[in-house]
Parts: C-alpha cells; structure tokens; sequence
C-alpha cells in the first residue's frame, strides 16, 4: 500500500485539517446553540482548547491548499506531457471536464478563505467578549450566522475539492510505502 508525497498532503489537507475542521465547528454550533443556561464568564480551559485548534484546523486547511496544494493543482503542462500530473490542464482539455475547473476550482478556491475568516471571528467572540455573548440575543444569533457561514464555506469548499481530486488527483513525488503487501 503506497501513496505518493502529494496524495498524503492533499490528504492530510482536506481528511485531516478540513474534515476535523467541519467536526470541530459542528461542535461549536452545539455549544452555541446549547443556551440552556448561561456562558460563564471566563470560559473553561477546555474551551479555550477547543476554539484554538478549530481556528487553526481552519487556517492550515486553507494555507495547505493555497499555498501546497493549489501550485502543484495549477502547473503548467510542457508541449506533450502527460496531463495525468497536471490536473489543471487535465481537466481544461476536455470540454466534458472544464467545468470542474472554470466554475468548481475559480469558486472554491476563493470560497475557501470565508471558513477560517469566520471561524476566527466567532472563537474570538466567544473567548474576549463573553459579557457582551451573554447579555446580548443578537451578538448571540450574529455570530451563531458566523458559525453557519463558517461551516457552509468549508463543506462547499470540501465538496468541490474531493470530487475535482476525484475529476483530476494531485499525483506525483515520492512514493510513501504505508505497509507492504500480505503474499
């Protein structure tokens, strides 16, 4: 069983940061939702704990694919390369397949930087301004919006990016042997 450098970075981006990202939010929706009784003021470590790492599942998800990801995604295939390791081009030299990049890949990828924005933003609420989250009801559905649109950005972006990765894989470097073969 093996996959190549780029193939466990696009993993890690979109399984690993991404996917934990929508669990972590979703989470964060609860404790929003959650208003049974009222934050304390000076939230617990745990949550602390819990909003930093949301927030920095959702910034190295997005600074993965931009900055990893999306250059191997975009380069620019030589006179008769083989288009299997330029998933750009792959998909634009099929006209059945150019929509994946013209609408799915132009709109991800800016889509994508919404998440961590939003994200951001509610854990910063919720952490240095919890006064203002208890005693005010719209604060309280604002940044519930936030949260949404966090969530929504992310699973949109999510969306996009597994089925072009299924359109067109990042493939190429080294290969990674996970386990050997049973024989």
């Amino acid at each position: 069983m093996e996959v190549s450098e780029r193939e466990l970075v696009t993993l890690l981006h979109g399984m690993l940061f991404g996917g934990f990202f929508l669990m972590a939010l979703s989470g964060a929706l609860i404790l929003q939702l959650d208003r049974s009784q009222a934050a304390p003021a000076e939230p617990p470590l745990w949550q602390k704990l819990f909003l930093f790492k949301l927030v920095a599942l959702a910034w190295l998800a997005v600074l993965t694919g931009a900055y990893i990801i999306y250059p191997w995604y975009r380069a620019v295939a030589p006179s008769g390369a083989d288009l299997a390791l330029y998933p750009k081009a792959l998909l634009l030299s099929r006209s059945s397949t150019a929509g994946w990049h013209n609408l799915g890949m132009e709109w991800k990828e800016h889509v994508a930087w919404i998440a961590p924005m939003a994200a951001t933003l509610v854990a910063y609420v919720m952490l240095k301004h919890r006064a203002l989250w208890n005693a005010d009801r719209q604060i309280r559905a604002v940044i519930l919006a936030f949260a949404f649109v966090a969530f929504f950005a992310a699973a949109i972006a999510g969306g996009w990016g597994a089925v072009i990765d299924k359109k067109a894989p990042v493939e190429g470097g080294r290969s990674i042997h996970l386990m050997e073969s049973a024989k």
